[in-house]
């Protein structure tokens, strides 16, 4: 199962369409909040199921908050991480996800990608495809691949030639 994870579109989909082409063939797009009502556009491009929950530029959305997703063997919590005080740090995400007994807690928000393996939790952040704020700045998304074997692998990738 290949799983295309992305945040923080903000109605600009040149790099969304540029990561879908790249990524194709995918089985799910899961998307972390602020696509600023482009949700059935989004939907349509993907051509996959659509997984996504509100960011804190979704003003007028009617999208949840947060999701409970079931991949694979692993129960992943998807939310935008406003809510969580994320541009503060991690600890009050990853003290949500595990009292909840996640596995996995994805989140957007910050604009800058991570991967935190943590001894009980995995906590992912894409990064933006749209204004990026790391250093480099390069709009960056993640690949969510579950094997044969049932183990999740995650990778960072980076938009070469982008908008």
């Amino acid at each position: 199962m290949k799983i295309l994870i992305v945040s923080d579109t903000h109605r600009s989909h040149r790099n969304l369409k540029q990561a879908l082409e790249a990524e194709a063939p995918i089985d799910m797009l899961i998307h972390l909040g602020d696509a600023e009502g482009c949700e059935r556009e989004i939907a349509q491009m993907a051509g996959c199921p659509l997984e996504i929950v509100s960011g804190n530029s979704d003003i007028f959305s009617f999208l949840e908050r947060e999701k409970e997703l079931l991949l694979g063997k692993y129960r992943a919590l998807i939310t935008h991480g406003h809510y969580y005080y994320v541009n503060m740090g991690l600890a009050h995400i990853k003290q949500e996800a595990e009292a909840r007994g996640f596995d996995i807690v994805m989140f957007g928000h910050t604009h800058r990608p991570m991967i935190d393996y943590g001894k009980h939790l995995i906590t992912l952040n894409p990064g933006s495809l749209s204004y990026p704020r790391q250093e480099g700045r390069q709009p960056s998304y993640m690949v969510m691949e579950i094997g044969e074997d049932g183990e999740a692998r995650f990778c960072i990738k980076y938009l070469q030639n982008f908008y």
